[in-house]
């Protein structure tokens, strides 16, 4: 049950239009037009409980009408509250998860809930588990192959980001690898934030085969950036010094990019390895620290709103019957 704790107005100026109508009233001249009505001697009115009437009339009319007229500037000045909410977990750390897209990642060659699976299924769904224990962190997803592309960026609602990875797909951005690329534009994506920690987690089944940036030059800019890059080489097979395979997985320059950084590399084989991977990389950023709760408001304004109508409509009603 939600508990009231303060009251606020979202536009409190808007309660200088208060007066208005009373000072319309005083400073407009009167509207000087000759009405055609019979004037008739007070005594016969009297007599016959018209001038009683019509007072009562009138009265109701302009109480109905200053009610209506408060309630609506009430209702534009935007009353609310705010109401109590939890401390947000927060690690002032920016995690950019960029992952492999490439042809190679159609493989069947990984196993999932017992059956086996490709290499992109394996991905998702761990990939998936680990940015959702990433509460406390700003969570961004990069997807790259021949180009590059922003899936999320940095927030803190890792369920959306968890859920963007539903979309993956292999040939979204074609089917090469370009992994200096796709680190590059996580550093592009980290450059214009304030956190005090910015990590990359890159995972490559392949070899860098496309794009314009050497994987070990951006791994350098990283470093001057104090950005951490964390590599992940997935796949069965290494790619064995000056063998320009695809299908195997360049494990040595995956490890120096992270080693130039200060970062880990991970060398997995299996998805329990996988698993593994993203498990050590829980334990080496850690998580979960508290932020100043944001405020939650409640509004407000459609009751003062409401009353607004039901007065204005008081108003008309009573102008009819009374003529």
């Amino acid at each position: 049950m939600w508990q009231l704790s303060a009251w606020q107005l979202a536009a409190p100026f808007v309660l200088l239009l208060l007066p208005l109508p009373f000072l319309a009233a005083r400073l407009l001249p009167a509207d000087g037009r000759v009405g055609g009505a019979l004037r008739v001697p007070g005594a016969i009115a009297a007599s016959h409980g018209a001038s009683d009437a019509s007072s009562v009339a009138t009265g109701g009319r302009r109480v109905a009408a200053w009610i209506a007229w408060i309630a609506l500037v009430i209702a534009l000045a935007g009353p609310r509250v705010v109401l109590p909410a939890q401390a947000l977990p927060t690690t002032g750390r920016d995690l950019m998860v960029t992952l492999d897209l490439s042809g190679s990642m159609e493989r069947t060659d990984f196993f999932l809930n017992g059956e086996t699976a490709r290499r992109l299924d394996a991905m998702k769904s761990v990939a998936a588990t680990f940015i959702r224990a990433r509460a406390g962190d700003r969570v961004g997803l990069i997807a790259y192959a021949d180009q590059t592309y922003v899936v999320s960026p940095p927030s803190y609602d890792v369920e959306a980001v968890a859920k963007a990875l539903d979309g993956f797909a292999v040939g979204l951005v074609g089917r090469s690898t370009a992994i200096g690329d796709g680190l590059g534009l996580a550093l592009r994506r980290l450059s214009a934030t304030d956190a005090k920690s910015r990590v990359v987690l890159l995972l490559s089944d392949g070899v860098n085969n496309a794009g314009v940036s050497a994987p070990k030059d951006v791994a350098n800019l990283a470093k001057e950036m104090g950005v951490r890059v964390h590599t992940i080489a997935m796949g069965p097979r290494d790619i064995p010094e000056g063998d320009g395979n695809p299908d195997v997985v360049d494990v040595k320059t995956l490890r120096e990019m992270a080693e130039i950084t200060g970062g880990q590399t991970y060398r997995v084989k299996t998805t329990e390895d996988l698993q593994a991977a993203m498990a050590a990389v829980n334990q080496i950023e850690p998580t979960r620290s508290l932020a100043p709760p944001a405020p939650i408001w409640r509004e407000l304004w459609p009751w003062p709103a409401a009353l607004a109508f039901f007065a204005a409509a008081a108003t008309a009603l009573v102008r009819t019957r009374g003529g």
